[in-house]
């Protein structure tokens, strides 16, 4: 496996269109890509976005304990650097996002120490976004 920086994609259903392209626009500053009028594409941090439209869904969020925490499944989201997502952390919750899990640091002075918070977007995708403090321990036993 290559350990050089390969974007991913990922896509992802939405009940709202217009909804969702002014979040992931205005509130996490993703930069629009391509679109018609059933998708959009994002820059996601370097990734490929694209938000489909879905009908709206029933389902309940679906979470599994961790740290004594409701962790949302599915989720996705990004790793930033350990400066960058104290900043963007603030940012957004200027912008008044509600945090599902407020920014908190796990395995703190241990192998993998990191920060990690959760939130949804408007259609209810759960969003994870953590920093290691050691970028090097990403994938440390």
């Amino acid at each position: 496996m290559t350990t050089e920086f390969s974007p991913f994609h990922i896509a992802i259903p939405v009940h709202n269109l217009e909804e969702c392209r002014t979040f992931y626009k205005d509130i996490l500053n993703c930069e629009e890509g391509r679109s018609s009028d059933h998708w959009v594409d994002f820059n996601f941090f370097g990734h490929q976005l694209v938000i489909h439209y879905k009908e709206k869904s029933a389902e309940d969020l679906h979470t599994n304990p961790v740290d004594g925490k409701h962790v949302p499944v599915p989720h996705y989201g990004v790793v930033l650097p350990w400066d960058v997502f104290h900043d963007f952390a603030e940012n957004i919750r200027a912008k008044g996002v509600q945090f599902i899990i407020e920014p908190y640091i796990r395995f703190e002075g241990q192998v993998g120490e990191q920060i990690t918070m959760f939130f949804l977007d408007p259609a209810g995708n759960a969003l994870e976004f953590k920093a290691f403090k050691d970028m090097g321990q990403l994938f440390a036993k």
